[in-house]
């Protein structure tokens, strides 16, 4: 496999640019349509042009890598918003018949994101009415739910009072237009248009709307028996990664043994923020959907999963004595492990998920202090636990396939930089700089964001990169542009990094 399409859910790093990052790592090309043509944050991206530009470089390609809703409603963010009929997004669905028609070697492999119940109420990521009807909308959400599995249906009548009928209305319409298009994608699938289809969970929780969707999935799923080709679990930003693991394991026709290393034996059974299930389980879907298997033993397995989790349930601030870090968790043990595997020529790949958003400070600090972080074979330590799991595994199966050390060397520092630094350090600083803005648009603040974000994180990368990268990559420079934001708040930070070889190879 040498060349690669992507249709991103949307342009927020590492979105985008994970994806072509694990591309060099497995020294494979990646295309994406050019950026004016994406979302940018809720404003959709041009379908119709993205199809046109699917069939122009589809038969030049080996692969696709389709988000289902960038195709047919502009980025994952538009689908929870636009008003556009199920009747025009199936319309755009086709262009995936017609491709794989008349270029029948192309593998699609494509992923739908079934429609989070936002955690926050937030106007510009949901429907503009979500800022003030989110947690009436939430309540809908759950009770919904419980009461398709038994419960009193006195709760839900009284939530179902509590929002406008006319905002009901559309919410859950722009929820069933939705599960439909992810219905017909499954078609797609039993008629051998798709080779692999993910359905995923964004931002999900035990109870709600997206657990009766995935039910209901799931179902179809059992009827067609498609459950080879098929994964439905938690996860969104990063499923692109993982469908390129998949096409490589799918291509090279051997599944990769995985051993899974956790700090604690209570890891497994650790409850994930943002997830509908524990830690075990989570761990275990994202492997499968990147085409691995569980190995017996490490010294069998082809690579070893490190992953730094809490004891009892996963937090936002650290350090977290009561659930996080506490005596039934042991961190320099775990670390001399992993510094273990690699002394014994192991592939070790690490996800750290004890904290949401951000690596945690004290792991990374012994994790830098005791293994040689370019040898890696993948690192994460952003956003959900859904997120940082698929990508370091993805990561990990593309180190597999590839022979290059400076892109994965390259591919470990931008995650150091963006999930340490940036969002388990910086970013913090910079919210208390700025006097607590809104998370959800900065508005004329950004320019003193950006500002703000690149003299602290400049220093930062440079230490980062002379201290534990250098010395290890002799021939090789740092080739970094200046810090911004993806969109107009601080979660979407981007850092433009390159190594370059002094050779110029």
């Amino acid at each position: 496999m040498k060349r690669v399409l992507l249709l991103p859910c949307d342009t927020r790093p590492p979105t985008l640019e994970l994806p072509h990052q694990l591309a060099r790592v497995a020294g494979v090309e990646m295309l994406s349509p050019p950026l004016e043509l994406l979302n940018h944050l809720n404003r959709p991206g041009d379908t119709a042009r993205i199809a046109e530009w699917l069939r122009e470089h589809a038969p030049a390609a080996d692969a696709a890598l389709v988000t289902l809703e960038t195709l047919t409603l502009g980025g994952m963010i538009p689908a929870r918003r636009v008003s556009d009929s199920l009747e025009a997004a199936l319309g755009r669905l086709e262009v995936l018949r017609e491709v794989k028609r008349e270029n029948p070697r192309l593998r699609l492999l494509a992923y739908g994101v079934i429609v989070r119940v936002a955690h926050d109420d937030d106007p510009l990521e949901e429907k503009p009415y979500y800022g003030e009807w989110g947690a009436a909308l939430r309540r809908v959400s759950e009770w919904v739910d419980r009461v398709e599995r038994g419960a009193d249906p006195g709760e839900l009548e009284e939530a179902h009072q509590a929002v406008p009928a006319e905002v009901l209305e559309d919410w859950l319409s722009t929820r069933e237009r939705n599960h439909a298009l992810h219905q017909a994608a499954i078609d797609l699938l039993q008629e051998g248009v798709l080779e692999h289809l993910c359905l995923t969970l964004d931002d999900t929780t035990p109870y709600g709307l997206a657990a009766r969707d995935r039910r209901r999935l799931e179902a179809r799923l059992d009827a067609l028996s498609l459950w080879d080709r098929a994964d439905v679990y938690p996860g969104a930003d990063e499923v692109a990664a993982v469908l390129l693991a998949r096409a490589l394991v799918n291509d090279s026709g051997r599944r990769p043994r995985v051993w899974v290393r956790y700090p604690s034996v209570l890891a497994p059974h650790s409850v994930m923020l943002y997830e509908d299930r524990v830690l075990g389980e989570l761990v275990k879907a994202h492997l499968r959907a990147a085409g691995c298997v569980a190995a017996s033993v490490p010294e069998d397995a082809d690579l070893i999963l490190a992953v730094n989790a809490p004891s009892h349930r996963q937090a936002h601030r650290q350090p977290d004595l009561e659930v996080v870090d506490t005596a039934n968790r042991h961190l320099p043990e775990f670390v001399e492990r992993i510094a273990e595997d690699l002394a014994a020529g192991r592939r070790v790949a690490v996800a750290d998920v004890a904290y949401a958003n951000g690596a945690e400070e004290r792991f990374t600090r012994l994790l830098l202090g005791a293994v040689d972080v370019t040898r890696l074979a993948g690192y994460a330590a952003w956003n959900t636990a859904g997120n940082t799991l698929g990508s370091a595994i993805a990561s990990g199966v593309c180190a597999l396939h590839g022979s290059d050390p400076v892109a994965l060397a390259e591919a470990n520092l931008s995650r150091l930089a963006d999930d340490w630094l940036y969002q388990g350090r910086v970013r913090g600083e910079v919210r208390e700089a700025l006097s607590n803005p809104s998370p959800f648009d900065l508005g004329e603040l950004e320019p003193r964001a950006e500002a703000e974000i690149e003299a602290r994180m400049a220093p930062l990368i440079q230490e980062l990169w002379a201290r534990h990268f250098a010395p290890r990559l002799p021939g090789v420079r740092l080739e970094r542009k200046p810090a911004s934001l993806a969109w107009p708040r601080l979660f979407t930070g981007v850092f433009p990094l390159r190594l370059i070889r002094e050779d110029g190879a």
